[in-house]
């Protein structure tokens, strides 16, 4: 790919985000209901291509209960509110009330209180109780020391996240993580990340993992971008990762999911991230509009209380409807915000993609114009697309 030359003593690639790009339809349309998005992380089924976010006000052990029902994954952050506090209703309740020049600091005193193992497990308990996939996360720092509870009491899929994971951390302060010794090990599938470069992507991908989660800095409410200068846009870093994902498999056989993690608000952000190469999507902000959501109309992030660095704000996001009905419908809005699943659907049968592998070989296009062109009374009446 050509570079772009900024200065005299430093080039750079082009990177492309949703906004960039459209999807461009081929010579074939099919039926919606002629389409498949179905997946699969290693032994584990998904009838929805969709993991939620390890957010907690996006994954309650309830919420990810439903969103298992539905045929999606929520994924439990083992480290955040439900496995430090008891009654968590009153810790999002507080979170909720504070204003926006104290919510920081509320938060980082509510998360201050130490983790209780006992909890973790009576989180996973409730989960694996109503017969859905359990899935919950650990950051790299922790993993060593919670796991192994986690998998005693029932945890089915582990994902190992931060805000960049890399499978090569360099330390001379602590023992450093061997993820690829800790993967090759689990008894249980792993995810790991995030990344946003191919050879990130390709290192993980040596590690076992099933998936890799790919994404740094485009969540709603993940402010990376702006306190430490990094990251990559969603399409290009999916794209990298793809191409990661087809010389792993030449070189082993082994074929390891690219999960798009943030930056899509829409239907068709999630199917671009198809397009671009995803096998599957992590979402949080849109499921976070849900009536059932513990975030009480808030999202926030999982480094927006660091102690000493946050990275990442609590935002306040519209209730707009049920889990069932931002997921699988019906919609009763035209943006974009609700049924995203079949939105998924009809776009693939749009342009005449009979599954997600095909769908992944897409055409597309920079286009920028996409979101304006012909647009100006949806943008001056703030509707639709506006």
């Amino acid at each position: 790919m050509e570079e772009i030359q900024i200065g005299m003593g430093k080039s750079a690639r082009r990177a492309y985000g949703f906004d960039d790009i459209a999807i461009v339809p081929s010579r074939r349309t099919r039926d919606p209901e002629d389409i498949d998005i179905s997946a699969n992380l290693g032994p584990i089924k998904l009838d929805l291509p969709m993991l939620a976010s390890a957010m907690d006000g996006v994954v309650s052990p309830e919420t990810a209960i439903s969103i298992g029902k539905l045929g999606g994954v929520g994924v439990l952050n083992l480290e955040g509110i439900f496995s430090r506090y008891e009654d968590a209703d009153e810790v999002l309740e507080e979170i909720a009330a504070a204003g926006n020049e104290s919510a920081t600091r509320v938060m980082q005193r509510i998360y201050d209180k130490p983790l209780r193992e006992d909890l973790m497990v009576k989180r996973i308990k409730e989960i694996k109780a109503s017969g859905v996939t359990v899935a919950a996360s650990l950051t790299p720092q922790r993993v060593q020391q919670h796991y192994q509870l986690a998998l005693d009491a029932g945890l089915d899929l582990l994902i190992i996240q931060g805000t960049v994971v890399s499978a090569e951390h360099v330390s001379t302060v602590v023992e450093p993580l061997n993820i690829k010794k800790f993967v090759s090990e689990l008894s249980i599938p792993a995810v790991v990340g995030g990344c946003a470069s191919y050879s990130t992507a390709l290192h993980l991908m040596r590690s076992g993992a099933v998936g890799v989660l790919v994404g740094v800095g485009p969540g709603a409410a993940c402010t990376t971008r702006g306190v430490l200068g990094i990251g990559v846009p969603q399409a290009t870093a999916i794209a990298d990762a793809a191409a990661a994902r087809i010389r792993h498999l030449e070189e082993t056989g082994e074929y390891v999911n690219v999960i798009a993690d943030g930056g899509m608000r829409n239907g068709g952000d999630v199917s671009k991230a198809i397009a671009c190469g995803a096998d599957m999507v992590m979402i949080g902000s849109p499921l976070a509009k849900a009536k059932e959501a513990p975030g009480r109309g808030y999202h926030w992030g999982m480094a927006t209380f660091h102690p000493t660095l946050p990275r990442g704000t609590r935002v306040k996001t519209a209730t707009i409807g049920t889990l069932e009905e931002i997921l699988i419908g019906p919609a009763h809005e035209n943006d974009g915000s609700l049924n995203l699943m079949n939105a998924l659907k009809t776009s693939m049968a749009t342009t005449g993609y009979e599954n997600i592998k095909a769908f992944q070989k897409a055409e597309v296009m920079v286009a920028p114009a996409l979101q304006t062109e012909g647009k100006q009374l949806q943008r001056s009446q703030h509707v639709g697309m506006g």
